[in-house]
C-alpha cells in the first residue's frame, strides 16, 4: 500500500495506511516527518520534564515490564508518598535546571479518594513555583478527574502501552477499555492528555502500527505522546527480551509525529540506552520533548548536563514555558475542541 498523503489533521487511521507510513524508505519516512514537524513547531526546540517517584513500589498490577509491580523481586525499595516539603524542593531544583514542566508519579493501581487533598496540594504548589503540572496516579474515575482538574493539574499520564492485540501479553490485571475509560474522563475534566506506550517487548511492528492508531484515532489527539523504548530491568518477566532495531525506534517516532502532528512526541525511557547519534535522529524525526532528570520512576536517564552539551552541538534550545492564559480560559478552550470532535461522528473510531 502507498504511504497516505497528511495534509490535515485525522481521527480515522486504518491500521494499512499506519504500515505504510512505516514501511516508506527511510529516507522518505524522515524528510516527511521534519517536514510536518516544521509545519507546527520549532525544530531546534525541545520541551523539558521532570519526573519524581512520588510513591514509589509495591503495585499490585503485573505489568511484565515494571520493576514496581509488587509481584516481581526487583530489589526495588519502597516508599510512601512523600511529603509536601520534598515534593516542592524536587521542583525548585527542576525548575531552576532548566525543566518547564514537573510531572508527579505514584505507584498505585487508582489513587483511593483519601489520596486525592494530597496531591492535590502538590499541584498547587508546584503550580505556584510556574511550572506546568502533570501527574500519573494509575485509573481514575469521573470524580477524580474532577477534582485533579480543579486543583489545577495541566496533564494527566495514562499510556496504552501498546496494541490490543499484543496487551494480554504485557499485563493482565486490568483491561485496555480501562485505560481507554481514563484517558475520556481526563478529557472530559479539561486536563491535557498525555499518553503513548511502550516498544520493544516483543510486539511485532502491526502492534506499533495498532499502539499509534489508537492514540491517533482518540477523539483529540493526546497533547503529548511518550515514546518509552523498553528498560529491561532484572526481575521483571521481560528483562531478557531482544533489542529492538535502532531504526524500527526512529521510524515510530516518525510516524507518531506524521499522525499527531500538532503532539508533543516525546523520546521517554530507554534514552540512557541511546548513543547521541540515535537520540539526534529521533529529534529529527519529530521528537520534541525529554524526561530530564536522573531517573524516570525508578529507572536511570541521562544525566541532565550531557543533555545540555548534546543540545548545544545539536544547535537545539529548551522550550520556555510562558502563562499567557488563565487556567479558566485555557479549560474552556479545550472543552470547546471536544465538543467540535463530538459533533464529526466519523472521526471517532472506539475499535
Amino acid at each position: 500500500m502507498v504511504a497516505p498523503e497528511i495534509s490535515t489533521v485525522r481521527n480515522n487511521w486504518q491500521r494499512e495506511e499506519v504500515l505504510a507510513l512505516f514501511n516508506q524508505p527511510f529516507n522518505d519516512l524522515m524528510f516527511d516527518a521534519q517536514v510536518m514537524h516544521r509545519r507546527h513547531f520549532n525544530p531546534n526546540q525541545v520541551q523539558l520534564s521532570t519526573l519524581l517517584s512520588i510513591k514509589t513500589g509495591a503495585c499490585p498490577e503485573d505489568c511484565k515490564y515494571c520493576p514496581q509491580s509488587a509481584r516481581y523481586d526487583t530489589g526495588l525499595e519502597k516508599e510512601k508518598l512523600l511529603q509536601i516539603e520534598q515534593v516542592i524542593e524536587a521542583a525548585k531544583i527542576a525548575k531552576a535546571s532548566g525543566s518547564s514542566r514537573f510531572c508527579m508519579g505514584a505507584a498505585w493501581r487508582s489513587p483511593h479518594d483519601r489520596d486525592i487533598p494530597a496531591v492535590a496540594e502538590m499541584i498547587r504548589e508546584v503550580k505556584a513555583l510556574g511550572m506546568e503540572t502533570c501527574m500519573t496516579l494509575g485509573m481514575l474515575s469521573e470524580g477524580q478527574a474532577d477534582n485533579l482538574a480543579r486543583a489545577g493539574l495541566d496533564y494527566y499520564n495514562h499510556n496504552l502501552d501498546t496494541s490490543k492485540e499484543f496487551y494480554g501479553e504485557v499485563i493482565t490485571t486490568r483491561t485496555y477499555q480501562d485505560r481507554l475509560n481514563t484517558l475520556a474522563n481526563v478529557r472530559n475534566s479539561g486536563m491535557k492528555v498525555c499518553a503513548g506506550g511502550i516498544v520493544g517487548m516483543g510486539e511485532e511492528q502491526r502492534d506499533r502500527a495498532g499502539l499509534l492508531m489508537e492514540l491517533a484515532n482518540l477523539p483529540v489527539h493526546p497533547e503529548s505522546v511518550p515514546i518509552n523504548m523498553l528498560v529491561k530491568v532484572a526481575g521483571t518477566p521481560m528483562a531478557d527480551q531482544a533489542d529492538l532495531d535502532p531504526f524500527e525506534f526512529v521510524r515510530t517516532i516518525a510516524v507518531a509525529r506524521l499522525m499527531m502532528p500538532k503532539s508533543y512526541v516525546r523520546l521517554s525511557a530507554g534514552r540512557e540506552d541511546m548513543n547521541e547519534q540515535m537520540q539526534a535522529m529521533a529529534f529529527m524525526a519529530g521528537a520534541n520533548s525529554i524526561f530530564y532528570c536522573d531517573k524516570l520512576l525508578t529507572t536511570p536517564n541521562p544525566k541532565a548536563n550531557s543533555d545540555m552539551q548534546l543540545f548545544e552541538r545539536l544547535g537545539i534550545a529548551p522550550e520556555e514555558y510562558q502563562v499567557d492564559k488563565g487556567n479558566e480560559e485555557q479549560a474552556a478552550e479545550l472543552h470547546q475542541t471536544i465538543a467540535e470532535a463530538k459533533t464529526d461522528a466519523m472521526f471517532y473510531r472506539a475499535g
